[in-house]
């Protein structure tokens, strides 16, 4: 599907509108992709510089090929790769991220260059692969840094209680510890090693020839000093973006004054400029436009006089340095380093950069479209509609017993994880014939040695299920996908 605006009505536009759809018609109707899809993309975008191109209804992610000798091949479409199994030409090597293999090998075989582009964020991650202009595969990777943190703010804190009933009398020890240079905290390295596995093994599968990673979400020099670049930078849109996202991470995307959110919000300077005040980023907040006009050229203590607690907690988290941004920074940095040993060239680009260029082309806002758009990006044309959702679930854990909350054992855990054939973490299928359960379920298994497992589905757990119902689907790999 294209969107055409409704001002350019010229003969050509119209004329590549109608190609347009006749090779839609034609490939939906043989449902085989056509290779003039693209050319005439190429020419709506050609001449009409202000056609958007949006994500279309049948688009589907595609599929890494692998050489029968594992060289990565281009991905192709699924309908290539549904001929290419069933005529036995290939076999099913991996179902997250789906891989084929060929059964004969092609020798001296032409590839093409894909980027993958990558979007760090906190919780989610995106990642994308592009081939010239086009969006071939994508997905989010949601990481587990928070789960733990909590869990090893819950072992901290048995372990002192532990200390404080069991060895009362002893020394305290608190200064016998020195972290390494570089140190970062559990769940930071996590989240890098959850990138940097997933960056290694689209590498296995597809032939990249460039990472683009967004390095900064906010340029902070940029921020502190606008002329830093000279007053044509400090006036651009580029530098306007950048600002507004810090604030609005900053302000926690709401009115400053009176909370108000999902409206349009202005930046405000919380000392006025006719009364000396300044553009820096320490003088901006967001607000409401109703709070912006009552405010006028107010200061900010006559503004908000019945509101002293209000006022005081506005000027304080405005005074407050940009820890959070620096430390999303060193991580990101961590990153960097790391994604620059796999010998790759590595583009970067800003947060505000990659906003720019979403925006831009009118997209959405996603993590894996986002990916897509970090670094340099003239126009992209989106063949994805539902990208893989993977989430990072670890690898078991090392505890000889559960605790209940007050950190007393309540039962044994059996450090054996395999069981029947399967293995704790497998994504599996189980058809129920019978029986109270009857059904097919997916998702991931829980083993026990009875050979009563537990199924992790996406409508929720599963309990009871006979391992004889169960097939095998993928092997336990520390993650959880959904397509």
């Amino acid at each position: 599907m294209s969107f055409i605006p409704e001002e350019l009505s010229s003969p050509i536009t119209d004329y590549v509108k109608y190609l347009f759809c006749q090779v839609q018609f034609i490939q939906n109707s043989c449902n085989y992709p056509a290779r003039n899809n693209l050319d005439v993309r190429e020419a709506c975008a050609k001449h009409s510089a202000n056609l958007t191109l949006v994500i279309g209804e049948n688009t589907i992610m595609r599929v890494f090929v692998l050489n029968k000798n594992l060289q990565p091949l281009d991905p192709c479409r699924p309908a290539r790769a549904r001929i290419l199994l069933s005529t036995g030409k290939a076999k099913v090597y991996r179902r997250y991220p789906f891989t084929i293999i060929l059964v004969e090998e092609i020798s001296n075989p032409v590839t093409h260059e894909h980027q993958l582009k990558i979007d760090p964020g906190a919780k989610t991650t995106g990642l994308a692969v592009v081939q010239r202009q086009r969006v071939v595969w994508g997905a989010e990777l949601t990481h587990r840094g928070f789960q733990i943190r909590d869990n090893l703010t819950s072992r901290r804190q048995l372990r002192r209680s532990r200390r404080n009933r069991k060895t009362r009398y002893r020394k305290p020890r608190f200064l016998n510890r020195t972290r390494a240079k570089g140190w970062l905290a559990p769940s930071l390295v996590s989240r890098i090693e959850n990138i940097l596995t997933w960056v290694k093994k689209i590498i296995r599968f597809c032939p990249i020839t460039g990472i683009s990673q967004e390095l900064v979400q906010f340029d902070t020099q940029k921020l502190q000093n606008p002329e830093l670049s000279g007053i044509e930078y400090q006036q651009g849109t580029l530098h306007g973006y950048e600002i507004r996202e810090y604030l609005l991470e900053k302000w926690n995307r709401k009115c400053t004054y009176c909370g108000a959110k999902d409206t349009r919000l202005e930046v405000e300077h919380i000392k006025p400029k006719s009364k000396g005040g300044s553009n820096r980023i320490s003088n901006l907040t967001l607000a409401c436009h109703s709070c912006n006009q009552a405010k006028y050229n107010q200061d900010i203590e006559l503004f908000l006089a019945k509101k002293p607690d209000l006022s005081k907690r506005i000027l304080s988290q405005a005074k407050r340095p940009l820890s959070d941004a620096a430390s999303v920074n060193i991580t990101r940095w961590k990153l960097y380093h790391d994604l620059k040993s796999i010998t790759l060239p590595v583009e970067v680009g800003s947060g505000g950069l990659t906003k720019f260029n979403r925006c831009r082309q009118n997209l959405p806002k996603t993590h894996w479209l986002d990916a897509a758009n970090v670094g340099k990006v003239e126009t992209l044309i989106i063949e994805v509609n539902n990208p893989l959702l993977i989430t990072a679930k670890g690898h078991g854990t090392r505890q000889l017993c559960r605790t209940n909350k007050y950190g007393f054992p309540i039962r044994y855990c059996s450090r054996i994880k395999f069981h029947k054939g399967f293995q704790t973490g497998d994504i599996i299928r189980a058809v129920v014939p019978k029986g109270k359960k009857i059904g097919t379920y997916v998702g991931r298994v829980a083993t026990r040695k009875s050979g009563s497992f537990n199924i992790s589905t996406k409508s929720g757990l599963v309990q009871g299920i006979s391992h004889k119902y169960c097939q095998f689907i993928h092997r336990k790999d520390g993650y959880a996908y959904t397509n």
